[in-house]
């Protein structure tokens, strides 16, 4: 049996497992939108298959599972352009402090992510940066 199959947790792609796994206190993880440009040096988990599919949420609620999470970035944009997908995200993480900044601010902060997942969603604004906190 392979080491997937063996895996407990909610995370089964190799890639997003490790990089969950390797987090440190107040480091950060993006998860976007199909669309989203993600700097040269920063490692890209692509796990679109077509439009749609997985969605941000899917894929969000899937990290969440596995990261503890202190404090989320999210585009001033989503406010405006997709309040459906904001409110889904503030239910997700009711009691996690948000912070909004310029989308052009998010696009330069992937850089400092250890990595940034794409996923097959094709709303706009789907974009959140993820700070890890501690368990303990």
């Amino acid at each position: 049996m392979d080491k997937a199959g063996m895996k407990k947790t909610t995370v089964i792609n190799s890639d997003l497992s490790r990089v969950i796994s390797q987090m440190g206190h107040f480091d950060t993880l993006a998860i976007g939108d199909a669309g989203m440009p993600v700097p040269k040096g920063t490692e890209k988990i692509d796990l679109a298959v077509t439009k749609q599919l997985p969605s941000f949420l899917d894929v969000l609620k899937n990290v969440l599972a596995e990261l503890q999470v202190q404090r989320i970035y999210l585009a001033e944009e989503m406010k405006t352009e997709n309040p459906d997908q904001l409110s889904a995200v503030q239910q997700l993480l009711p009691d996690v402090d948000v912070k909004f900044i310029p989308h052009d601010q998010m696009k330069q902060d992937l850089s400092k992510c250890h990595a940034f997942v794409r996923t097959g969603e094709m709303t706009p604004f789907s974009n959140i940066i993820l700070e890890s906190g501690v368990t303990f």
